[in-house]
C-alpha cells in the first residue's frame, strides 16, 4: 500500500511538461475531470496526432503573466459545468507534480477568467491513496508565480490574422468594406461562400472543406450570413469554432436574433424595454389577440420579415383583425406590435461592437410610410444619443450574446423601446451617416479578443 497524499480544498502545484511551475488550483471532489483554464485554443497537426495550443495566465491577479502551452489531444467531450450548461472542450494528458508526487493526468481546457482559480483538480486526478479534508487548505508545499521569472514564454507579438469572411453577396457595400480595411490593417482575409462550405465532423480534427480542398486554421470568422442560410450558417460557424476559430457573433447569438420570439423573451426576461407584442401561430381567437396589443393602430409581422418586407400597418383594431385572418391562412408564425405613434416613422439605430455604441443615426421613413428602412428609401443622419438610448442598446446588444449589433430602437413617450436587434448590420447606411469609419471598429476589436501568439503554421509574418 502506498503513502497516502492528503489535499486540502486548495493547494498549489505544477504541470512540468506544459512548462507551468506554478498553478493554484480547487480542490473538487464534485468533478470527475480536472480542468484548465485556456484561451485562444489554437488545433493543429494532423488527424492521427493533432495537437493543441492555448494561452494561459496563471495568475488571476496579474494579467500581464502570460504562458503559451502546447500539448497533445487526447479527446474531445461534452463537459457539463455546475451552472447546468455542457461545452464541447479539449481533452490533453499532461504530468501534475504536487507535494512529493508525480501523476500524469486528463485536463479539459476551458476558459476560467471569471474564476478564482485557473485550476479545477478533480476526483480522476487524485488517485488510489488521496485524502481530500475539505475544512483545511495548502495541506502540500506551497509554490510561488515568482518562479515564472526564470520560464522562458512564447510571448504575445503582433503578426498578421487570417480572417474568414463568410458570405454570399462579396461585392455588397458590408463586405468589400471587411476585406479592404481588413487587408488595410495587414492581415489575411478570405471571403467564402457560406453555401460552398462542407464539413468534417470528427471529434478530435473536425474539418471544413471548399470547392473540394480543405480550409486552413482561421484566427476569427466575420460571419455574414443571409436569412435564407441562418441554419446552415450557424452550424458552418459552429464548425470554424470546433476548429479554434473566433467568431465575431457566436452562432447561437446569430440564431437567437433571427428568432423574434426568441429574441423578444430574451429581452423581455432582461427587462429591456419594447413595444407591447403578441406572437401566434394561426390563432382562433383574432379578437383577443389584438386586443393584447391594444385597439390600434398595430403593426403586423411575418416573423421571417426582413429589411421591411412582411410588415403591415393596421390602423384600426378591425382592420388588424382582417390581417391576421388574412395572415392565419398563410400558415405562418407572426407577431402584433403595438404602434409607437410619436415616433413619427422613424427609429434610431445604434451600431454596437465590443459593449460600446461606436456610431448612431436617425432613419427617418418617406412621407406617407412608416418603415423607415433605407432599403425602403428612407433617409438616415448623424443623431446624438442619450445615457438611456446608449444604455439600453449596449443592455440588448449583451443579452443576445452579439459583440457586433445593430440595435434599432423607437424614440416613445416613455423613454427608448428596442424594436429590434440585428446581428448582421449593414455598413453603408450607418457610415455614411456618421461619417466614421466603423469598419475599423470591428476589426479592431477582433485583433483585441484574438490574442495572437506568434507565427502559426501556414501564415507569413
Amino acid at each position: 500500500m502506498g503513502e497516502t497524499l492528503e489535499l486540502g480544498w486548495e493547494e498549489w502545484l505544477a504541470l512540468p511538461d506544459l512548462g507551468l511551475p506554478a498553478i493554484k488550483a480547487k480542490v473538487d471532489t464534485g468533478a470527475k475531470t480536472s480542468a484548465l483554464h485556456a484561451e485562444v485554443i489554437e488545433s493543429f497537426g494532423d488527424t492521427a496526432s493533432p495537437k493543441v495550443r492555448f494561452l494561459i495566465r496563471p495568475d488571476p491577479d496579474n494579467p500581464k503573466l502570460e504562458h503559451v502551452c502546447t500539448a497533445p489531444v487526447v479527446d474531445r467531450r461534452d463537459v457539463t459545468s455546475s451552472n447546468g450548461q455542457t461545452e464541447l472542450r479539449y481533452v490533453i494528458a499532461t504530468d501534475m507534480l504536487i507535494g512529493g508526487m508525480r501523476r500524469s493526468i486528463e485536463i479539459t481546457l476551458t476558459n476560467r477568467e471569471t474564476m478564482a482559480y485557473r485550476m479545477l483538480l478533480g476526483r480522476s486526478a487524485f488517485g488510489d491513496y488521496t485524502a481530500v479534508i475539505p475544512d483545511r487548505s495548502f495541506i502540500q508545499p506551497k509554490l510561488s508565480f515568482d518562479l515564472y521569472d526564470s520560464v522562458k514564454s512564447l510571448k504575445p507579438k503582433t503578426r498578421p490574422l487570417r480572417l474568414a469572411l463568410l458570405t454570399r453577396e462579396p461585392d455588397n457595400y458590408s463586405s468589400k468594406r471587411f476585406a479592404e480595411i481588413g487587408r488595410e490593417r495587414g492581415h489575411l482575409v478570405d471571403v467564402i461562400n457560406t453555401s460552398r462550405c462542407y464539413m468534417k465532423i470528427e471529434a478530435r480534427a473536425p474539418e471544413i472543406h471548399y470547392d473540394g480542398k480543405k480550409l486552413p486554421f482561421y484566427d476569427a470568422v466575420i460571419p455574414r450570413i443571409g436569412a435564407s442560410m441562418t441554419n446552415y450558417g450557424m452550424a458552418v460557424l459552429r464548425q470554424f469554432e470546433a476548429m479554434g476559430a473566433w467568431c465575431l457573433n457566436p452562432p447561437s447569438s446569430i440564431g437567437a436574433s433571427r428568432d423574434k420570439l426568441l429574441a423578444h423573451q430574451l429581452l423581455s426576461n432582461a427587462g429591456i424595454a419594447m413595444p407591447v407584442t403578441a406572437f401566434a401561430h394561426s390563432p382562433k381567437d383574432t379578437k383577443d389577440l389584438v386586443g393584447l396589443v391594444g385597439s390600434g393602430p398595430v403593426v403586423l409581422k411575418l416573423l421571417e420579415s426582413t429589411q421591411g418586407r412582411g410588415v403591415v400597418l393596421a390602423d384600426t383594431k378591425k382592420a388588424a383583425e382582417s390581417l391576421v385572418d388574412a395572415f392565419r391562412g398563410l400558415d405562418a408564425n407572426f407577431l402584433v406590435q403595438e404602434f409607437v405613434k410619436e415616433a413619427a416613422g422613424a427609429d434610431v439605430r445604434c451600431l454596437v461592437i465590443g459593449g460600446r455604441v461606436v456610431a448612431a443615426m436617425k432613419r427617418q421613413a418617406q412621407e406617407g410610410e412608416f418603415r423607415s428602412n433605407l432599403h425602403r428609401g428612407g433617409e438616415a443622419r448623424s443623431i446624438k444619443l442619450t445615457a438611456d438610448e446608449r444604455k439600453i442598446a449596449v443592455a440588448a446588444a449583451k443579452r443576445l450574446g452579439l459583440n457586433f449589433a445593430g440595435v434599432d430602437i423607437l424614440q416613445s413617450k416613455n423613454g427608448p423601446v428596442v424594436l429590434e436587434v440585428n446581428s448582421s448590420p449593414g455598413l453603408e447606411g450607418i457610415e455614411k451617416a456618421s461619417g466614421k469609419n466603423v469598419t475599423s471598429n470591428v476589426i479592431r476589436l477582433i485583433e483585441q479578443r484574438v490574442r495572437t501568439l506568434g507565427k502559426r503554421r501556414g501564415v507569413s509574418a
